[in-house]
């Protein structure tokens, strides 16, 4: 009996000291993360508060470029050079920004008399986002505006049998 009492009372020592004697804390609830925004892209990020762009026209009716890709919302300061050497009346560029849904060769059909309006007809100025004046050869103009809405408009040059050759996608992300 002896034995026995001895191995009890070792067992409870054990016990005791690797804290089986303890009262333990009930295991805590985990809480759900809580919910945050996502963090901004770094597309998003990294977009300057500006776009400057330069789209350059010549004396062969072209743009130097058929696409401009701006975001929503963004600054756009855009430059026109005309890099030809004819003059206005001959050889005469703008740039025009088409709404979305505006026919650009119903635009241009109308702005054939629009001459004293950089060739923006008076009646369609609602077709227009933004434009610049008509300039000749060897000049340049800088237009700054707001880009619109998510999407894709159309831009084209709207002197007199200019838009089939001089024109181009205007893509807001």
């Amino acid at each position: 009996m002896k034995k026995l009492t001895v191995a009890v009372a070792a067992m409870a020592l054990v016990i005791a000291s690797c804290g089986g004697g303890e009262q333990k804390e009930a295991p805590k609830q985990m809480k759900a993360p809580e919910k945050t925004a996502p963090a901004p892209t770094e597309e998003k990020a990294d977009v300057p508060a500006i776009a400057e762009v330069v789209i350059e026209g010549n004396d062969q009716m072209k743009f130097n470029t058929d696409l401009i890709e701006v975001h929503e919302g963004q600054t756009v300061k855009l430059t026109l050079k005309h890099v030809g050497t004819m003059a206005k009346a001959a050889m005469g560029h703008n740039w025009v920004l088409l709404n979305s849904g505006v026919d650009k060769a119903d635009f241009a059909s109308a702005a054939i008399s629009a001459k004293d309006n950089d060739y923006i007809p008076a009646d369609k100025a609602g077709d227009v986002i933004a434009h610049t004046q008509t300039i000749g050869g060897g000049e340049e103009v800088t237009i700054e505006f707001e880009a619109p809405a998510k999407g894709s408009y159309e831009f084209i040059c709207s002197f007199p049998g200019h838009y089939g050759m001089m024109s181009g996608k205007f893509v807001v992300k």
